[in-house]
């Protein structure tokens, strides 16, 4: 039997951009709104990793699945995402805002360069993609706005400015745009993902400050699991959500609730 409501997850005949599209979180997230029948606009600063992902995606859930080199940085790139989605799929319902990077380390052992780099992917061109997609959910009287912000937006964490800056700026951007966006049918949200082992993280998961100050501080005692991601990815994207803007998510095993 099936459950009250199940079809608010049915995305079937809608489609979406995720930047960051090809690995880790991006592509568990692609992969998800693929299995509700969504087709995929995947984007990544390599084409062949795009193209990889879309066929693997595509094969996998039977939709329509593309990719895209672009660069969140460039203007001229944000734009062209845009026009691709639209020439493929004829229009774009939903933006998963995911491209994002981290340069770790003492504020004194920093250079600006480092700050200003990971504030122009995680903060600026979250903005950008966001107002090169709002003139059409605009047009259509519908939209999906999803920004991967962070735990680290929400709380602290020692050597970590440059993302803890840039993530609190993306959860402070979602609540002004789910204000902003409202009236137009269009949501606004944002998930924090607690730690889970992207390639971000790979680097770090066995070093000993890490074990101690990440993962031994989670309710659950481990790193999340990249598939983990999807149901909030999907509530977010989907009808589901129809009467949820401006909020975050929290996918982070209990770290945060402690």
């Amino acid at each position: 039997m099936a459950l009250p409501g199940i079809k608010q997850f049915d995305m079937t005949g809608r489609t979406a951009i995720i930047t960051g599209g090809p690995k880790g979180l991006g592509k568990a997230m692609a992969a998800g709104l693929a299995s509700a029948g969504a087709d995929v606009l995947l984007v990544s600063r390599h084409q062949d990793e795009a193209d990889a992902a879309a066929a693997e995606i595509a094969a996998d859930h039977g939709v329509r699945a593309v990719g895209l080199q672009a660069d969140v940085t460039s203007e001229d790139d944000v734009n062209a995402v845009v026009e691709k989605c639209i020439s493929e799929f004829g229009k774009v319902d939903v933006l998963i805002n995911n491209a994002g990077i981290n340069i770790r380390g003492p504020i004194d052992e920093l250079s600006f360069d480092d700050f200003q780099q990971v504030m122009d992917v995680n903060v600026n061109g979250v903005w950008r993609m966001a107002r090169a997609v709002v003139p059409h959910m605009k047009e259509a009287g519908y939209g999906r706005i999803v920004n991967l912000a962070s735990t680290l937006g929400l709380v602290g964490l020692s050597n970590r400015t440059p993302y803890t800056s840039s993530k609190g700026a993306v959860a402070q951007m979602t609540r002004a745009l789910g204000l902003e966006l409202a009236e137009f049918g269009i949501t606004c949200n944002a998930i924090c993902p607690g730690p889970f082992l992207t390639p971000m993280n790979v680097p770090i998961k066995d070093d000993e400050q890490t074990k101690k100050s990440i993962v031994g501080a989670v309710a659950l005692e481990r790193w999340g699991e990249l598939q983990e991601i999807q149901g909030a990815a999907i509530f977010l994207a989907s009808d589901a959500s129809s009467y949820v803007t401006g909020s975050m998510v929290v996918v982070d095993g209990g770290w945060t609730a402690r």
